[in-house]
C-alpha cells in the first residue's frame, strides 16, 4: 500500500454559530488555484447547525472538496484556543488561519506559499484584506504596532489601491493569515490560550519579531471580509477583551529598558483612552485593565521567558514598529 501523501498546508477555520457565512467561506476554498491544502475546521460548540452543514457540503463536493477534519468543542473555547487546537491537528508545516467571515482569492492561497517559501526567515504572511460590504476599502494589510504599544489593522478604513510589492509589517491579522510552522514552535504557544479572543494574534507578532522572525505583507493575496461578523453581537465582551489583552500583550512582550523609558507615554495614552471610551459611555475597556492587572504574577512569568529567548536589539525591533499613535 503507497504511504498517505503528506499535505503541505493547513487551513484553520475557527466557528461559533457562523453557519450564515460559512458557505461562501468553503466555496472560496475549494476553489482555490493551490491544492495541496487541507481544511480543518474548529466548531466552539455551535447550535446553528454549523457542523452537519460543513459535513453536508464536502460530501456533495465529493472529490473536488479538500481534505476536511472536524475539531468539535462542547462550547465557546475562544479563537485564540480554538486556532490551538487546530493547530494539533493539523498536518501541514504551513498554517493558514481563515476567520469564517472571510471570501477568499482563488489564488489567496497560492500567492502567500510563494511568499513565505522566498525566505526562510518569513515566520508570517499577511493577506490583502478588504471590507465586504464596502469591497473598495481596507480591512487590514497587517497589524502596526505603536510606541505605546498599541496595535491595529494597517490601513484599515484606507481606498483599496493597485497592487504593488510585498512588503515587510509588524505582523499579520490572523483573520486571513499564513504561518511557518517551525516559527510556531519555536516561539512556544500559537496563541496564548488565557487570551481567549483580541490582541493574540498581536501578541504572537511580538513573540515571533523578538525571536527574528520577519513578517512580510503580500498584496495579491486577497480577501473579503465581513469584520468583526461574530464578535460585533457581543460588543460589551469584545471591548473588556480588548482592554485586558492590550495590557497582557504590552507587559509580555515590551522589552525592559525601552518600557521602562517609555512608561509615561504608556500609561498616560493609555489613561487618555480609557477616559475617552467612558466619557462615551463605555466602561467595559476599563474593566478589561482592571481585570489584567489581577493576573500579574501569571504574565510576568510569561514576560520572563519571553524576555529570556529574545534575540534582536530594540534598534532593530522600534524599525518594524509605528510612530502613529491609536485609539484602543
Amino acid at each position: 500500500m503507497p504511504p498517505m501523501r503528506r499535505i503541505e498546508t493547513s487551513v484553520i477555520v475557527p466557528n461559533w454559530n457562523d453557519r450564515h457565512h460559512l458557505g461562501p467561506c468553503l466555496a472560496a476554498l475549494q476553489a482555490q488555484t493551490y491544492r495541496d491544502f487541507e481544511i480543518v475546521l474548529v466548531d466552539n460548540g455551535s447550535t446553528d447547525g454549523s457542523v452537519d452543514f460543513v459535513c453536508e457540503t464536502a460530501q456533495r463536493a465529493a472529490g473536488d472538496f479538500p481534505p476536511l477534519s472536524i475539531v468539535r468543542n462542547e462550547e465557546n473555547q475562544g479563537f485564540a484556543v480554538g486556532n490551538n487546537q487546530g493547530l494539533a491537528a493539523a498536518q501541514g508545516q504551513l498554517i493558514a488561519t481563515l476567520n469564517s467571515d472571510t471570501v477568499v482569492d482563488p489564488n489567496w492561497l497560492s500567492t502567500l506559499v510563494v511568499a513565505i517559501q522566498r525566505d526562510d526567515r518569513i515566520g508570517a504572511c499577511a493577506s490583502h484584506m478588504l471590507l465586504a460590504a464596502r469591497p473598495g476599502t481596507l480591512d487590514s494589510t497587517g497589524i502596526d504596532v505603536d510606541l505605546t504599544g498599541t496595535a491595529w489593522n494597517r490601513g484599515y478604513g484606507r481606498p483599496d489601491a493597485p497592487a504593488g510589492a510585498p512588503a515587510e509589517v509588524f505582523g499579520a491579522c490572523a483573520g486571513a493569515a499564513l504561518y511557518r510552522r517551525v516559527m510556531l514552535d519555536d516561539v512556544g504557544d500559537f496563541f496564548d490560550p488565557t487570551f481567549f479572543n483580541s490582541y493574540e494574534d498581536t501578541d504572537l507578532a511580538w513573540r515571533a519579531r523578538l525571536r527574528g522572525w520577519r513578517c512580510v505583507y503580500v498584496p495579491q493575496a486577497r480577501v473579503l471580509h465581513v469584520h468583526s461578523a461574530v464578535t460585533s453581537r457581543h460588543p460589551a465582551s469584545r471591548a473588556y477583551y480588548l482592554g485586558r489583552n492590550k495590557v497582557w500583550t504590552i507587559l509580555k512582550n515590551y522589552p525592559t529598558l525601552p518600557l521602562l523609558l517609555f512608561a509615561p507615554l504608556i500609561l498616560g495614552y493609555d489613561a487618555a483612552a480609557v477616559a475617552f471610551h467612558l466619557l462615551h459611555g463605555n466602561i467595559h475597556p476599563l474593566r478589561g485593565r482592571l481585570a489584567a492587572l489581577r493576573k500579574l504574577p501569571r504574565i510576568w512569568t510569561a514576560r520572563r521567558g519571553v524576555q529570556g529567548r529574545r534575540v534582536i536589539s530594540w534598534t532593530a525591533l522600534v524599525r518594524a514598529m509605528s510612530w502613529r499613535p491609536r485609539w484602543s
